[in-house]
């Protein structure tokens, strides 16, 4: 951050608030993190050849999607919108089953992915929001290298978020702590899954194999990289018709609303973060708010948190006339 701003960082011997973070992550983490983001990264660079070789079947796209569709609304309606928010309340079936879905996004464990966001929230822009595209000021390059490091460069050269600070009622919760206990299994599993889908379906090695790069590499490559637009272009392209703290340059994206399932509505979202619906004007489609709709109809949850004409009208810039 520029030398302007004030650490909020406190410890234990200062008094106040628990510290921001709780350590700098392991080696293992770290070659956990580099084989995730850049194998994927890899093989979507490769792709395009390898479609135009012939390596890709409609078996594969229809594998991808529903691996797609079942992690990214793991991360938006689960992580996100319930998890890190409390948007709503779910049955402990539904918990259990989008703490699961999230985790298949291979984006971390859910518990420390909570805390990082509840912290880019409570300091969001500032001096301890972990991926501030502005951490390098307003020059050219100093944002080129902000939207460089609020993508994904954060993410190996961080200190990690204090989950006892920002997410003890995950800590607290035995389900969750089981699933980010199978946390190596989930990701065999996210990997594996398409592959064995896409051989039993062709009946081939042949099929495997492609279901494997398509469905899961490639499916995670794509996913990766639209959650961390959220955190980069999102806070730098877009529009601003609802207030927010000062600082705070969410904004709306709408390019991105369907790949995002609705989560580039982010100006809305920072101005009434536990709102379950992020996209609120008309044309604004959000994906996930209709998943949760659809959860309520059935009766899977509850006292969902829908928004409101006068507290959105509230919220709303104020033009001059």
């Amino acid at each position: 951050m520029p030398s302007t701003m004030v650490d909020q960082q406190t410890t234990p011997s200062q008094g106040g608030p628990k510290p921001l973070t709780e350590g700098r992550q392991s080696l293992g983490i770290l070659i956990g993190l580099w084989s995730f983001v850049v194998i994927p990264f890899l093989a979507l660079i490769a792709a395009v050849p390898v479609a135009w070789g012939g390596w890709l079947s409609w078996t594969d796209v229809a594998i991808g999607a529903v691996m797609y569709v079942i992690s990214g609304l793991g991360i938006t309606v689960g992580f996100h919108r319930y998890l890190t928010h409390g948007s709503f309340k779910a049955k402990r079936w539904l918990r259990i089953t989008l703490a699961i879905a999230g985790t298949l996004a291979v984006e971390g464990n859910v518990t420390q992915w909570v805390a990082d966001h509840r912290r880019h929230h409570a300091f969001s822009d500032l001096a301890g929001d972990p991926h501030s595209p502005w951490r390098f000021g307003a020059t050219f390059w100093g944002l080129t290298k902000g939207l460089l490091h609020a993508h994904v460069g954060w993410l190996f050269h961080r200190e990690l978020s204090n989950r006892s600070r920002f997410a003890p009622d995950l800590l607290a919760d035995k389900d969750i702590r089981r699933v980010d206990k199978g946390f190596p299994l989930l990701i065999a599993t996210t990997l594996i899954a398409p592959a064995a889908a896409g051989g039993l379906v062709t009946w081939s090695w042949q099929g495997a194999l492609t279901a494997f790069f398509w469905a899961g590499l490639i499916r995670i490559a794509l996913l990766h990289h639209i959650t961390w637009s959220i955190n980069s272009v999102c806070h730098v392209y877009g529009e601003r018709p609802f207030e927010v703290r000062n600082g705070d340059k969410a904004t709306n994206f709408w390019p991105l609303a369907i790949v995002s399932f609705g989560e580039s509505w982010h100006n809305l979202h920072h101005s009434d973060p536990t709102c379950a619906r992020h996209g609120v004007d008309r044309g604004q489609i959000d994906i996930s708010a209709r998943v949760i709709w659809l959860f309520e109809k059935v009766g899977a949850v509850s006292d969902v948190r829908w928004p409101k004409a006068e507290r959105l009208d509230a919220k709303r810039v104020k033009i001059a006339a």
